[in-house]
């Protein structure tokens, strides 16, 4: 009999891209194979699961909306991201596995769980109450440790800085408190990095499984990208418009790339604070016949987009992941990404261009110098992103993953000893 599992993760959403989709995608795999799993979400993700999901909605759970979710939804707005995050996101995780544990309960005294899988949140030093139910418990994959590369420290304010380094020690001793990680039966970690930001280091079961996938029905490979020879080099960048995603290096690097001579274009996918300084930027910079501004994209209506583009460019400083680049690459693209983080992970010099973000002071040159010479080299565009599609196809398949995942959960049940 196969096992059946239990996905807890209040946020899973397909609105909100990043970690919110992954648990959506281990439940909608999962039931696709006709595997007993079952869902817990917040009520909040509702309609958009019950559209998602419209053929499994009788296996998802809802934990209600309450007074603390909503006190804490809104509290904090006047901090930085990050800060506001680490206090209320963690509240509110909490807040969520109080009400979760009542469902879980009901539903082990049910028979109706024998592997409990926490996917998200990713952070490693989040801690986990998903523990003392009487079947094992799966955490992750984490993937976090991050830092700013040497030169980009004024992306966060100096208090910032010292909050988060003063949280993360803090963190440390509230998962000694809160026991949920180091009791369970399997911790899976995205690299070595967040293997290292772990809050302990003598846990006996850790794993290393990617964070992100790539399902080849979203992000299909288009059958022929060939240009007419005047066409103009097409660049796509997928993200929020936030600091670290440096998107105003990307436009300074375009920027260079038009002055010697290359006909560039760039298709900015996302929204968020930093949009109005960057669409000043493109004026001052005298980009507007060059640079478009999509805003915010529903997954479906990303790939088109990319299905026409020539690369992918992602140069952001802060990234622990980075979908889009498997989806680029999934799809057939070459990569421009920085050789920092996520995206170093899964790019190498066969599908993509990894560029240093160090030093700042030349970061836009050396990525002027990545788009000039993908722009110049179909041949090369063309063999990269071959690459990179077959790269995809053998690691990152969302269907390899779940194949990885029903191993994992047969291990976490085998008898011990």
């Amino acid at each position: 009999m196969p096992p059946k599992i239990l996905i807890v993760a209040p946020n899973a959403s397909s609105r909100f891209g990043g970690e919110a989709f992954l648990p959506l995608k281990y439940f909608q795999l999962l039931r696709q194979r006709g595997l007993p799993a079952k869902l817990i979400a917040h009520a909040r993700n509702q309609a958009d699961l019950d559209t998602m999901l419209a053929p499994f909605r009788g296996d998802i759970l809802y934990v209600e909306d309450s007074f603390w979710h909503r006190r804490l939804s809104k509290a904090g707005a006047f901090l930085p991201q990050r800060v506001r995050h680490i206090i209320f996101g963690t509240l509110l995780n909490m807040v969520n596995e109080r009400f979760q544990a009542r469902i879980i309960r009901r539903l082990v005294a049910a028979g109706e769980v024998d592997v409990i899988h926490q996917p998200i949140p990713v952070s490693p030093l989040a801690p986990s109450s998903l523990y003392g139910f009487g079947v094992p418990v799966v955490i992750g994959p984490m993937n976090g440790g991050m830092t700013f590369p040497p030169g980009y420290d004024d992306l966060e304010s100096p208090a910032t800085r010292r909050f988060v380094s003063v949280a993360r020690g803090l963190a440390r001793a509230l998962n000694r408190l809160v026991p949920g990680k180091r009791r369970a039966a399997v911790l899976l970690v995205a690299n070595d990095r967040t293997r290292r930001a772990l809050p302990f280091d003598d846990h006996p079961n850790v794993i290393t499984l990617v964070e992100n996938g790539v399902d080849p029905a979203a992000w299909p490979a288009p059958p022929d990208r060939t240009r007419a020879s005047d066409a103009p080099f097409r660049l796509v960048f997928m993200g929020r418009l936030v600091g670290w995603k440096a998107v105003g290096i990307t436009l300074d690097a375009l920027a260079r790339a038009r002055a010697a001579g290359v006909n560039a274009t760039l298709d900015i996918l996302g929204d968020g604070p930093e949009r109005a300084d960057l669409e000043a930027q493109v004026a001052r910079q005298t980009l507007g016949a060059a640079v478009q501004f999509h805003g915010f994209l529903p997954q479906a209506a990303c790939a088109p987009v990319l299905a026409s583009a020539d690369a992918l460019i992602l140069n952001s400083v802060w990234e622990c992941g980075g979908a889009v680049v498997l989806e680029a690459m999934g799809m057939g693209l070459p990569v421009i990404g920085p050789d920092w983080g996520g995206p170093a992970d899964y790019l190498d010099e066969t599908c993509g261009i990894l560029v240093s973000p160090t030093p700042r002071s030349s970061y836009a040159d050396r990525l002027a110098e990545a788009i000039m010479r993908l722009a110049r080299d179909p041949a090369l565009r063309t063999r990269m992103g071959a690459a990179g599609a077959a790269k995809v196809r053998a690691e990152f398949d969302w269907q390899g993953k779940i194949d990885q995942m029903l191993t994992i959960y047969a291990g976490a049940l085998a008898p011990k000893g």
